[in-house]
């Protein structure tokens, strides 16, 4: 720190506060900082900052984006939708451990431990650069995925190993889109999930719980492509009635999902809402076709429906059947057109068969038409009942 041509005791009491800034500087410094690592999405990481000096320097978390170097911006504890910790413990030393949980690809990026005791530091007019020692590491997130084809890929097994940790582990457990698997709790370092079916794809995380530190977990995804597992068949409807046709299937990723209507032979048709009585739901495996006031001239015939993923897609088909109001009385009419063709066999027999006798009217009518009346109703109920059981 120079004292310039100015006289001695000047120069002395001008350059106190530079050689005060000196001597902060110099007793600052960092005993352990971060490191980089290489990670994958769903994992988490922890940054260690260790400084000492006298006085016990304060502590920041910077963060700028990979090729963004220039635009630094800080860290504060619950950040990322809280998935961000920062725990900093001042003494002697001042130590800082960053953590972030569940990291996705937007996680890339060079981390910065920021120490200081200068008491200028966190004035606006000063350069950071100068009141303030740096440390960075550069954290990378990669892609996890492990893909299998369910017809066939052989079952696997999904596995991790705790290779090495700063506090005492206590326990491990599975989790599957979100979801503690049942009896998967162990206290082993590595733990396994064996022989997953097809049905089971999705997204596995394996969880390290700690005594005195945040969870450490690790994400798998098993990707499989649809399989339709329930939908509906067949659905007879009449006409002004509405129709729910549904599908369900298992895979991972989601599918999407399309419904398509049989034209022709060969030929399909997007199903839409041109008519404003169709609506489609979909939610992950799940999807539905609802509609309503049923058209018996549009609405019958074959329904698909088409699930696809990344992986592969499936198909299913179900039958739509619209009958007219009338329906229910066509098996009456049916029945008493052959009650009436019943009459006219029996009464042209009996004419016939007596063809010289002239009987009286009344005697003819009681002659020919008793037995036909008993045997066409007892006819008639018979063929009721079975109509209509």
């Amino acid at each position: 720190c120079s004292k310039g041509s100015l006289p001695v005791h000047t120069a002395l009491s001008n350059t106190r506060p530079a050689l005060l800034s000196c001597l902060y500087e110099l007793n600052s410094g960092f005993v352990k900082s971060p490191m980089s690592e290489t990670k994958l999405t769903g994992d988490t990481f922890e940054l260690y900052c260790d400084v000492v000096g006298n006085p016990t320097p304060e502590i920041q978390w910077w963060y700028a984006e990979i090729n963004r170097a220039d635009s630094f911006k800080q860290l504060w504890d619950g950040a990322r939708k809280r998935r961000v910790t920062i725990n900093t413990a001042y003494g002697t030393n001042g130590v800082s451990v960053l953590g972030i949980t569940r990291l996705t690809l937007e996680d890339s990026g060079t981390y910065e431990c920021r120490a200081s005791n200068d008491p200028r530091r966190n004035d606006l007019r000063q350069n950071p650069a100068i009141t303030w020692i740096r440390a960075q590491a550069t954290i990378s997130v990669l892609q996890s995925e492990w893909s299998i084809c369910t017809e066939e890929n052989p079952p696997i097994t999904l596995q991790c190993n705790l290779t090495n940790s700063h506090n005492t582990h206590r326990e491990s457990f599975w989790m599957k889109n979100g979801e503690e698997i049942s009896n998967t709790r162990k206290e082993l370092k590595n733990t396994e999930l064996r022989k997953p079916r097809a049905d089971d794809a999705g997204e596995y995380m394996c969880v390290y719980t700690f005594d005195m530190a945040p969870n450490a977990n690790a994400s798998i995804e098993v990707k499989a492509a649809p399989e339709i597992t329930g939908h509906k068949r067949s659905e007879n409807k009449k006409e002004g009635e509405n129709a729910l046709l549904y599908c369900k299937s298992v895979g991972y990723p989601h599918p999407i999902w399309t419904w398509r209507k049989k034209n022709g032979q060969a030929s399909y048709i997007d199903v839409d809402n041109s008519t404003g009585r169709i609506f489609i739901t979909n939610k992950d495996n799940y999807s539905e076709l609802n509609i309503l006031n049923l058209d018996i001239s549009t609405d019958p015939g074959e329904y698909v429906c088409n699930a696809t993923n990344i992986i592969g897609f499936k198909e299913s088909t179900s039958i739509l059947r619209v009958r007219s109001h009338l329906a229910p009385l066509w098996p009456f009419l049916g029945v008493l057109a052959e009650i009436i063709i019943l009459v006219v066999i029996i009464v042209v027999y009996e004419k016939r068969k007596r063809p010289d006798e002239v009987p009286d009217d009344r005697d003819n009518i009681t002659g020919v038409l008793s037995p036909v009346v008993s045997f066409i109703l007892l006819l008639a109920f018979l063929r009721l009942t079975r109509v209509y059981s």
